[in-house]
């Protein structure tokens, strides 16, 4: 018996759930997966990007390539949702679900930073990336300064790999010698729940002679002055901002009813939300993890379980266990590992593994697994 079932988002947590589904249900999933752009972009391959390491062409994933049996992709924009009713409006018409299940993601709220919008530079965009890959090779001397406009934020550890990658990539240019390089970050630590990861990182901050602030984060930016004003009214000048917005669920996710302090709750174990019938996964969610595709992937495992079961009859899956892996890039093609858990235990906790080869492999196959079992590639 069919269920109709609607994802929306095509990130880690949509594709992963849509495949899922259909490799356990086939022909009788009736998944609809929609998303406006057309193509899945590893947030990983955005310093790739950045640093001239890669194109963005090259690290596209055409929506197109994902073919699943039982599972439509639709490129539309979502113009509201109906929690209640589970029906979903889009600019190609009206989609009605038994099953609603939402993974729209953070947007970056550039408003909620004066000065950000106007004459700075963030990274975390894909459009921002591409600037900046042609913004850097024009800077040869100065004050570089990587600023976090707010918590939480996507992949904790990406801020931390920006600034060794800069310190790598300025070193190649020949440069670094005449350039600063400082970090501002709101949270205490690097990555707070693994100290043995953010001391590492500290002491890669110093080794490279990178000025890290913790517990500060970017309020605003005065562009015609090139300073950075941080939250306790200190200044910081800069001649070249690297900035992380800050983040929030998406307009019509808002609109929706379903938020509360701009995202959306859920039960951590289930990722049900409060609306019977909806589920949200990901980094739209208050569901006590980082906000970081790892994580999408897990929940959407637990939500597709659940479903497969509720079709098939079976066992309801074990509930969320909210662990996950980030790889962290300590420049020079070295890349260590952590490997968190975020709800098994009283507090999170986080385990280190030390830069190397064979991590950097590891996070290699990472990607190439994933775009095999998503893309047929």
């Amino acid at each position: 018996m069919k269920s109709r079932i609607v994802v929306l988002g095509a990130g880690f947590g949509g594709l992963e759930l849509a495949t899922m589904l259909s490799e356990a249900l086939g022909e009788d999933a009736e998944v609809t997966l929609i998303d406006k752009s057309d193509s899945f972009v590893f947030g990983y391959s955005k310093l790739d990007v950045m640093f001239g390491r890669t194109t963005m062409d090259a690290v596209r994933l055409p929506y197109r390539d994902f073919v699943k049996p039982g599972v439509r992709l639709l490129r539309e924009t979502i113009t509201a949702i109906d929690p209640e009713a589970r029906t979903v409006t889009t600019d190609g018409g009206v989609h009605e679900a038994e099953v609603l299940i939402v993974a729209l993601g953070a947007d970056y709220d550039f408003d909620a930073t004066p000065g950000l919008a106007e004459g700075a530079n963030e990274f975390y965009s894909v459009a921002g990336a591409q600037r900046l890959s042609e913004l850097l090779p024009t800077f040869s001397t100065g004050r570089a300064l990587i600023g976090v406009c707010g918590a939480p934020f996507k992949c904790p550890p990406a801020p931390s790999e920006a600034a060794l990658l800069l310190h790598d990539y300025l070193t190649t240019q020949g440069v670094r010698g005449d350039c600063e390089i400082s970090f501002v970050l709101p949270l205490g630590t690097p990555v707070p729940p693994s100290p043995d990861t953010s001391r590492a990182l500290e002491a890669a901050f110093a080794e490279r002679d990178i000025t890290f602030v913790p517990g500060r984060r970017v309020s605003s930016l005065d562009p015609a002055r090139h300073v950075a004003v941080l939250e306790d009214g200190g200044e910081m000048p800069y001649d070249l901002f690297l900035g992380v917005p800050k983040h929030r669920a998406p307009d019509v996710v808002i609109e929706s009813g379903m938020t509360e302090d701009g995202y959306v709750p859920v039960s951590s174990s289930t990722l049900e939300t409060r609306f019977p019938g909806v589920y949200a996964v990901g980094d739209v969610t208050t569901a006590g993890v980082p906000k970081a595709g790892t994580f999408a992937e897990g929940a959407a495992r637990v939500v597709a379980a659940s479903l497969i079961a509720t079709v098939r009859g079976g066992e309801q899956p074990d509930p969320y266990d909210g662990r996950g892996t980030c790889y962290i890039e300590f420049g020079g093609g070295r890349v260590g590992r952590v490997e968190v858990d975020f709800l098994s235990g009283p507090k999170p906790t986080g385990t280190f593994g030390e830069p190397s080869d064979a991590i950097a492999a590891d996070k290699q196959l990472f990607g190439s697994s994933r775009r095999a079992r998503w893309f047929d590639r």
